[in-house]
């Protein structure tokens, strides 16, 4: 690498189709990205009309929507065998009762069902609520009572984590197993399509906080704007590409960018089913020449740490890579470049925002450490204290001037916490810490609050506090991501043990996994240590998160001197 790019990393030559950043950025309106949707000129929207059968209506039929690939198993669907599943799953939809408005949930693997049914729910003008697939009782009950779910899609494995009686709203199960079994009745047209207001729900996706329940972060059809123009500019999506998302549909990313946003743009999508494997993912993209991969810094460190095994395959498809879910690590920018011969383009946005907010383009150079410089259209700022905005160079909170098309459109019923995001007019208050240069590059400083960030989840502390202290050997808790060069942050819980309970290797273990089986995999802490007692507030009696971290940090800054 030339001297230049320690400092950053030039851009590779090719055609992109957003190309002067400056330029656009100046003149850049989002009516513009508006006018890229049918219904700009029709005035009516459907988000899952505009994804699949719009293309469809538009010549493109038989081209390549879907392919599936889980070890041996391959199936791949055209836009028009999509549009006729979507159509088929509308329809069941409507034949037991499912009407606008009405939250529906999706509780599947990452196969084709799950996004068919997810489209399907959005088809009828139902809000869809993808759940993912690790998730256990708690957190698939908790999800679902808090907006008053009707209906669950989900599968004859799956149902075992879905606890029914405590779930008064849910009228009805449907099985994918029973849905598939029906005959397919396609049909030309819109006959099952709610054509909905801008302003109507389209998704809702639980986001943990580091307080309380998780809170459902709700989005209109409006965002479908904020989809299209992000996947045609930051993805850079052309008509022949073939495009992986690691992401599971329930997670934000994987519902904005691995199903709205490539499939708006006519993308050939890719699910890959199964649990991670480098050897998997690698041939994976050698098999069906994938051109655009986003995921995870968690899944670059661990293809990394396999060393030179991506010689073994040809990746010479892939022309444009991007990370999301927590800062991009500059050895992970180095070793993309130097290793593949590609840029990692970090990217910053957040469940509340709906769609990406600070990028990293492909026609721009990148700065390793940098999430990039704001999309146009967006506005961003750093703020003090105050809600005044810093100069250059200073560390602040890191704020969006409102609105954009892909903001929340609520906190289902929370309207506190929603103003909460609020607290200085005209601003989105992120929660992160960050500074700006000259040049409007963006570098995240730190979290506001106590969120954990581990390979890419956001997890809240307090739901993983909540299950501990239900095991019968705990007393208190106290739960901190620390830092770890993997994942970004592992789940660490400190506790305190009730009288009768002596400290082992088995008891800790036995708690891990009650958290693990009760809540979800992720969440369950990979490190628990036992306290005789946890640090406080003097009046409120609180437990001090902010000193159990630095009580980590500490030692690990003694581990490395």
């Amino acid at each position: 690498m030339t001297q230049q790019a320690t400092t950053h990393i030039a851009t590779i030559e090719g055609e992109y189709n957003l190309s002067n950043y400056e330029a656009i950025r100046d003149s850049f309106e989002w009516s513009d990205a508006k006018a890229l949707l049918s219904a700009a000129k029709t005035g009516k929207i459907n988000a899952a009309y505009e994804t699949i059968d719009r293309h469809v209506d538009e010549g493109y039929g038989d081209k390549i929507a879907l392919h599936y690939i889980n070890d041996d198993e391959k199936r791949s669907y055209t836009f028009k065998e999509v549009k006729d599943q979507t159509d088929h799953y509308a329809r069941i939809l409507r034949e037991n009762g499912v009407t606008k408005g009405d939250r529906v949930f999706v509780f599947l693997p990452k196969t084709p069902e799950c996004y068919i049914a997810i489209l399907a729910v959005i088809k009828v003008g139902a809000i869809a609520g993808p759940l993912f697939e690790a998730f256990m009782e708690e957190a698939v009950r908790d999800r679902i009572n808090d907006c008053d779910g009707t209906l669950l899609i989900t599968d004859q494995e799956l149902v075992k984590r879905v606890p029914k009686d405590d779930i008064p709203s849910l009228e009805k199960i449907l099985f994918v197993e029973d849905i598939e079994k029906e005959p397919l009745q396609p049909v030309d047209g819109d006959e099952y399509i709610e054509w909905v207001d801008w302003e109507n729900g389209l998704i809702i996706h639980y986001t943990s906080g580091s307080t309380g329940k998780p809170k459902g972060v709700l989005h209109a059809h409006r965002s479908a704007q904020h989809h299209i123009v992000t996947g045609k500019w930051v993805l850079d999506i052309k008509d022949d590409d073939v495009y992986w998302c690691t992401s599971h549909p329930g997670w934000v990313t994987g519902s904005v960018y691995g199903l709205f946003a490539p499939l708006l743009n006519r993308a050939t999508v890719v699910i890959q089913g199964g649990r991670f494997s480098a050897e998997n993912w690698y041939s994976l993209i050698e098999e069906l020449g994938v051109t655009i991969w986003y995921s995870a810094p968690t899944a670059f460190r661990m293809l990394l740490s396999k060393g030179d095994l991506y010689k073994q395959y040809d990746l010479s498809s892939v022309r444009h890579v991007l990370s999301v879910g927590e800062p991009l690590n500059p050895e992970v920018i180095q070793w993309a470049w130097n290793s593949l011969n590609v840029r990692i383009h970090d990217t910053w946005w957040m469940t509340e925002t709906g769609g990406h907010l600070i990028v990293n383009l492909p026609a721009e150079k990148i700065k390793p450490g940098s999430m990039g410089r704001p999309f146009p259209g967006v506005q961003v700022g750093i703020l003090d204290e105050e809600g005044n905005e810093l100069p250059h160079g200073e560390v602040g909170q890191l704020a969006v001037r409102t609105p954009w098309p892909g903001l929340m459109k609520e906190i289902w019923g929370n309207k506190d916490k929603f103003k909460s995001y609020f607290q200085y007019e005209g601003w989105y208050i992120s929660g992160d810490l960050a500074l700006q240069d000259e040049e409007g590059y963006v570098f995240f400083q730190g979290r506001n609050d106590d969120m954990i960030n581990s390979a890419g989840e956001r997890i809240g502390p307090f739901e993983v506090e909540s299950k501990l202290i239900e095991h019968p050997a705990v007393e208190e808790a106290g739960v901190i991501g620390k830092p770890d060069q993997l994942r970004g942050e592992l789940v660490k819980a400190f506790i305190t043990l009730r009288s009768g309970h002596e400290e082992s290797d088995h008891l800790l273990e036995d708690i891990r996994l009650y958290v693990r089986k009760n809540l979800s995999a992720h969440a369950a802490p990979r490190e628990i240590e036992v306290m005789d007692e946890l640090p406080k507030t003097k009046i409120s009696g609180k437990i001090l998160r902010r000193q159990l971290k630095a009580l980590e940090i500490e030692r690990a800054n003694k581990v490395k001197n």
